[in-house]
């Protein structure tokens, strides 16, 4: 089992602040920037998986299925509550084109490729994504995309002996997102 970071009030404080901003813009109460509460949970997800992981790795105690198996648990349940319900209702509330377009969703949601469904299919701030019920999930396909790259890249290094190329390797992976956004 890995070894826990000591509690961070400052981080629960910063995932206050990226809820309620995230919140407020989706019940429309004047926070335009809303979904920079998405980006600070992205940093702070980064931030303490990879501080696990070179936890994990300089004991080394690092196990990518352990690593894995803990990330299913805490995401997965919760997951497909959500997906089940929404096929189910979608499957008496919907049209067969709206149903069409939320299997579409949940079978990219399945190989963690939501991100790229939506990119390619729907405009996100269009006045139809709120009716597509798993639209939400593109963030969870970016957050399990990392966790199937970094900690692979991560041990990788580490088994190379080559611990100080992680901050150039993050910093290469920073320069290439930026190019790649633009």
């Amino acid at each position: 089992m890995s070894a826990h970071l000591r509690y961070r009030p400052d981080i629960d404080g910063l995932r206050a602040v990226a809820v309620l901003g995230v919140v407020l813009f989706h019940a429309g109460l004047g926070v335009p920037g809303g979904y920079v509460g998405v980006d600070v949970f992205f940093v702070i997800s980064g931030f303490l998986i990879t501080s696990l992981i070179l936890k994990d790795l300089d004991r080394g105690t690092f196990s990518m299925v352990d690593f894995w198996e803990r990330r299913a648990r805490r995401i997965f349940p919760a997951l497909a509550v959500v997906v089940v319900t929404c096929l189910l209702a979608g499957w008496f509330l919907m049209l067969p084109f709206g149903y069409l377009v939320l299997a579409q969703s949940a079978i990219a949601l399945t190989f963690f490729a939501s991100n790229f469904q939506f990119w390619r299919t729907a405009d996100y701030f269009g006045p139809v994504a709120e009716e597509n019920l798993l639209l939400h999930t593109w963030s969870l396909s970016v957050e399990e995309q990392f966790y199937l790259i970094v900690p692979v890249l991560m041990a990788v290094l580490y088994a190379w002996r080559k611990r100080a190329l992680l901050p150039w390797a993050a910093g290469v992976g920073v320069v290439v997102s930026l190019v790649l956004s633009e």
